[in-house]
């Protein structure tokens, strides 16, 4: 077979040059799974960590994560965290800490992961309980009595503390080192802190290992939600005494000009006309007094703004209706300003002829149309 072999070589280099490629990429992919793997994992533990989300497990099976929380952290929010990490296809959660005869935490699961929050045991180990901390704030102190994990969080903590003192205030250093009680969302102290450092007074956040009860007085209601926000942060699950005070600023007393204010104004629009020759701007000759009228009802509450509004009849060019109404309004407003009243509690505006008052088939119903009222904005 002469012919046969002469072809051999050709076969064999065109056979190599097919599998050479595809033994290559199988192997580059072999190398690249593992690490790919790790990466995601690494950077889903450090989007994490970077939210104040610890002792969460991930495992990756390709790019679908398997996030693993201890009881009492957001099994949500952790499974949001990492879905959000660039390369991760899908994320699911699974909620346990199951005590194993030793005490140590197991990581078997009950449920397949489903997306959401698995039943978590009902009597959690000792180990993963938050200790009882206290933060308080006098006029010669701030105290911090709790537990963190490790010295880098301490020495951030006192750091922060020494930021907000004031002079003449001592700091209080009670803070010790226990990675298995300490607080899962030290930033959460952080927030509590700068929350008692606007306090008026004596004021302090105290965590019973059940309860979080805040007490004393802040500037504002803001304050008092974002420290009942930060306390529920730091221990999720336990029950917020939010008792901070706010001082409630009182009303200035209202004068018996302003109390009957709206009521005379709209008897004076009933009994006072502010009407306009036809085509114009000018108040005609009838209506000149009751502009001074307006002036001094005006005068005699400063507490509210008005708004002129102009008017006119249907028989002009509705194109031109709309402007003159407003140059109407202008008129009033700019002979009130004259007459005391502050430019800016008067806001002018013309309707054109779309609000009548009376019939534009009639004289007298186009002299009532073309006017000027005024109203409380």
């Amino acid at each position: 077979m002469p012919g046969l072999a002469a072809r051999r070589p050709g076969f064999v280099w065109l056979l190599a040059a097919v599998l050479v490629p595809v033994l290559l990429t199988a192997v580059v992919i072999g190398i690249k799974a593992g690490p790919t793997e790790d990466d995601l994992r690494q950077r889903s533990l450090a989007a994490l960590d970077a939210r104040g989300i610890t002792g969460v497990r991930v495992d990756f099976s390709g790019r679908d994560a398997t996030v693993v929380v201890p009881a009492g952290a957001d099994a949500a929010e952790a499974q949001k965290v990492v879905a959000a990490v660039d390369g991760v296809r899908t994320a699911h959660s699974n909620q346990q800490v199951v005590a194993s005869p030793t005490g140590a935490p197991s990581t078997g699961t009950a449920e397949e992961p489903t997306g959401t929050t698995s039943a978590v045991p009902s009597t959690p180990p000792a180990e993963a309980e938050v200790a009882p901390f206290e933060l308080s704030r006098t006029d010669q102190a701030i105290t911090v009595h709790a537990v963190v994990r490790d010295q880098e969080t301490k020495d951030k903590l006192v750091a922060e503390v020494q930021a907000l003192l004031t002079e003449g205030t001592d700091f209080t250093d009670q803070i010790s080192i226990d990675e298995k009680t300490a607080l899962p969302n030290p930033t959460a102290l952080s927030a509590l802190l700068h929350a008692l450092s606007t306090a008026t007074g004596d004021a302090a956040i105290k965590y019973d290992g059940d309860k979080v009860t805040l007490s004393g007085k802040v500037a504002d209601q803001a304050t008092k939600a974002t420290a009942a926000r930060a306390a529920a942060a730091a221990v999720p699950g336990a029950v917020i005494a939010n008792e901070l005070q706010v001082p409630t600023v009182p009303k200035p007393p209202v004068s018996e000009a302003c109390q009957t204010f709206e009521a005379r104004l709209a008897r004076f629009n009933a009994e006072n006309k502010l009407v306009f020759l036809s085509g114009t701007d000018t108040v005609n000759d009838a209506s000149r007094p009751s502009v001074t009228k307006a002036a001094k009802l005006l005068l005699s509450c400063a507490s509210f703004d008005v708004e002129v509004s102009g008017h006119t009849d249907n028989l002009g060019n509705p194109a031109t209706s709309l402007p003159l109404s407003q140059q109407r309004a202008d008129a009033v407003k700019t002979a009130l300003v004259k007459l005391g009243v502050p430019a800016g509690r008067i806001t002018s505006r013309g309707y054109g002829e779309t609000r009548p008052v009376a019939s534009n088939t009639t004289s007298a119903g186009r002299i009532a149309n073309r006017r000027v009222e005024i109203r409380v904005l």
